[in-house]
């Protein structure tokens, strides 16, 4: 198994409240996230989010595909959603949002492993086609999100970085 760690930052020139609500409705995130085939509902959670599974496919620009599903495990209005992937990736992501600079500084972290086989592989000898991959689907989701936050100007995500995996996380 492939370990893969992403820290993505990106800064919108919306209100947090704003953001927070765009990335909480993930079922609308196809309407302009690039890549994103579909969101599927498969359980609701309570009130505040806790609980809620959602399975996610996702078409990378190198051609192939992923689905899996994530729970949400915390949530921490205006400032906080965290998940659990379980599916062709297993792990955490976890999105921080704070006020800053007259906006909002959107901070994410991807903490997964390849479960396919063929994933593992791929990842093992094409390590940076997978980064750069990587890297590219969240560009497009930061450009995707200022369009949807009605133009909201952002900040060019070149502070992306992937972070080699560090063994147990």
């Amino acid at each position: 198994m492939a370990r893969f760690e992403f820290v993505t930052d990106w800064h919108f020139e919306a209100p947090i409240e704003a953001v927070f609500d765009a990335l909480t409705d993930s079922l609308r995130w196809p309407e302009w996230w690039p890549g994103l085939v579909d969101v599927e509902q498969r359980e609701p959670g309570d009130e505040g989010g806790i609980g809620r599974v959602q399975r996610f496919v996702w078409k990378s620009h190198l051609g192939y595909y992923l689905s899996f599903d994530i729970r949400i495990t915390r949530v921490c209005e205006p400032c906080l959603i965290e998940g659990v992937a379980d599916g062709d990736v297993a792990g955490i992501g976890r999105w921080r949002l704070c006020e800053e600079s007259g906006g909002t500084r959107v901070h994410y972290l991807w903490q997964v492993r390849t479960v396919r086989p063929w994933m593992s592989l791929l990842a093992g000898v094409a390590r940076p086609l997978v980064v750069w991959n990587h890297h590219a689907m969240m560009r497009g989701g930061q450009k995707g999100l200022a369009r949807h936050l009605g133009g909201a100007k952002a900040q060019p995500a070149d502070e992306m970085e992937s972070v080699p995996s560090r063994g147990r996380w």
